[in-house]
């Protein structure tokens, strides 16, 4: 035999052999939960035209890998089954996924808030050392920032110890024990969070090119990354880098927080910012998975636009829905908590105006939010009490999802009265009653007149669902705020402990409303 030859049909045998094997994605992996009562798709790759078997339960399902070598079944919806399990799939090779279990599945996504680890909350220690649950199982997917659809990531399931806990999210760990030990069942939880990143960085990049409300911000992104890929950025970044290493060694010398540390244009292009990146990097890897819901923590880093949320925020929900065709999964997420420094006198706040935006998205079904107000800490932007709000967060699965009876929602604005000198709010409490906190007198009110001048305003509390607004200021108001502020002084609660939730009853411009481009300047023929 002509010795290239031979040694051209080696290779190309080893490469056959090579392309010849069954692979799973990392999230179809040994330890895994399976969402009960559901139909759950199972993938994988293999070589195209290969039939694959997946066997699990008694129940087994083929499916044939495509030309790209991808295949997928769908079992049959199965009940809770808190014993281990074999799945076992065969294709071109077998394998073996020891040690399922079928139960709820949800993902906890979002910002920094949402991946602050279970080791930093405030019994992140104690909370760890009493994690070992074994049909708790925990799974975290890396922060990988592309415009590149990824297949899989590197990650494997794993049961809940104080080592696994300790370094996934505490809110997300917390929701998930809660509902593990009150309903009984295994929990699996997948944390995706990614701190600091954009809301337009979670969704499919081609689905916001195509929706016309969001052209503004699809144009600053293509702009963005036209600079962030010329010499002129990376002078820039040069220059910036070498100014924040003074701007450290002088914040060190007068004890100050330091600065931020300027990021690389190569940085801000695989980021968590960039429209898509998350979507294709994170998110696409588990597109599909068998899960209950979702619960999400995120909008600090979209607060000084606000106004768009308004539409980025439930029109990222709608396409999480539709990208994973399980129908309209619950979604529940945490409002902005109460951050920087308190203000002296009443006006307007970007911060507020995302929690509104958090708020009208509720109009969404199955979706919900845990308002946490009063559970911030002015200086810091990761408060570390993450124990109470994971425990406002689950009492809407707990409700919504699995029809246990506890206190969920938060009260709400309902409208407005004008009665003299007096506006006379009334609320819903969903069944609760009021409770203001520390005093009797409600704090956290503002109103003004016709000037749409604001001032702070008492509140007193009257019987029923009402509470009576005025200041000595205004003679007749016409509008009423409630915790409207970056940091709010407020103490409304509902009986059970639920903060009201922060509202405004005027329509004015918001701050974060971008401002009509300016008429082109006429020409001259």
């Amino acid at each position: 035999m002509n010795k290239p030859l031979g040694f051209a049909a080696i290779l190309l045998g080893l490469a056959a052999s090579a392309r010849a094997e069954l692979k799973l994605p990392a999230i179809i992996g040994d330890h895994m939960v399976l969402q009960q009562k559901q139909s759950d798709p199972i993938w994988g790759w293999d070589t195209p035209g290969t039939k694959v078997t997946v066997t699990l339960g008694g129940q087994t399902k083929s499916g044939e890998a495509g030309a790209d070598g991808k295949w997928t079944v769908k079992l049959d919806p199965m009940p809770v089954n808190a014993q281990p399990q074999t799945l076992t799939i065969e294709g071109t090779s077998k394998k073996e996924i020891q040690d399922v279990l079928i139960g709820e599945v949800w993902m906890c996504s979002g910002q920094s808030n949402m991946g602050f680890t279970l080791n930093g909350e405030t019994n992140g220690d104690i909370e760890a050392a009493a994690s070992n649950l074994p049909n708790l199982r925990l799974i975290k997917v890396p922060q990988v920032g592309t415009q590149e659809l990824q297949n899989d990531f590197h990650g494997a399931w794993r049961a809940s110890d104080p080592a696994s806990s300790s370094a996934f999210s505490a809110v997300g760990f917390m929701f998930g024990r809660y509902l593990h030990r009150i309903l009984g069942i295994p929990v699996g939880l997948i944390d995706n969070s990614w701190g600091g990143s954009a809301a337009e960085a979670w969704i499919r990049r081609e689905t916001l090119e195509k929706d016309p409300r969001f052209s503004p911000l699809m144009e600053n992104t293509r702009k963005q990354e036209a600079y962030m890929q010329t010499d002129k950025a990376k002078t820039d970044y040069e220059a910036n880098l070498e100014k924040w290493k003074q701007d450290v060694e002088k914040a060190k010398a007068e004890s100050k927080k330091l600065p931020r540390q300027p990021q690389a244009p190569a940085q801000w292009l695989a980021g968590n910012a960039r429209s898509g990146n998350i979507f294709a990097g994170v998110v696409y890897p588990t597109l599909g998975y068998g899960m209950k819901g979702v619960v999400w923590y995120q909008g600090e880093t979209n607060a000084s636009r606000a106004y768009e949320y308004q539409e980025l925020f439930p029109f990222m929900i709608e396409q999480w829905r539709q990208e994973w065709g399980e129908g309209d999964f619950s979604f529940y997420w945490v409002q902005l908590a109460n951050y920087m420094a308190q203000k002296p006198e009443p006006g307007d706040s970007q911060w507020a105006e995302l929690r509104e935006s958090q708020t009208k998205t509720m109009q969404l079904p199955n979706s919900g939010q845990a308002v946490i107000i009063d559970l911030g800490e002015g200086k810091d932007i990761h408060p570390k009490n993450k124990h109470d709000v994971a425990a406002r967060l689950v009492r809407w699965a707990l409700v919504k999802d699995y029809g246990l009876k506890f206190p969920y929602r938060s009260p709400e604005f309902k409208h407005l009265d004008i009665d003299g000198s007096k506006a006379v709010v009334t609320l819903d409490y969903f069944g609760s009653s009021l409770r203001p906190f520390g005093v009797e007198e409600a704090v956290g009110f503002a109103v003004c007149g016709e000037d749409k001048v604001w001032h702070w305003a008492k509140g007193k509390v009257l019987p029923g669902d009402k509470i009576e607004v005025s200041s000595d200021q205004v003679e007749k108001p016409v509008a009423v705020r409630y915790a409207w502020a970056d940091n709010p002084a407020c103490n409304l609660f509902s009986n059970e402990g639920l903060p009201v939730t922060p509202f405004r009853t005027d329509d004015f411009p918001p701050i974060t409303k971008p401002k009509p481009a300016p008429p082109a300047p006429k020409t001259s023929n």
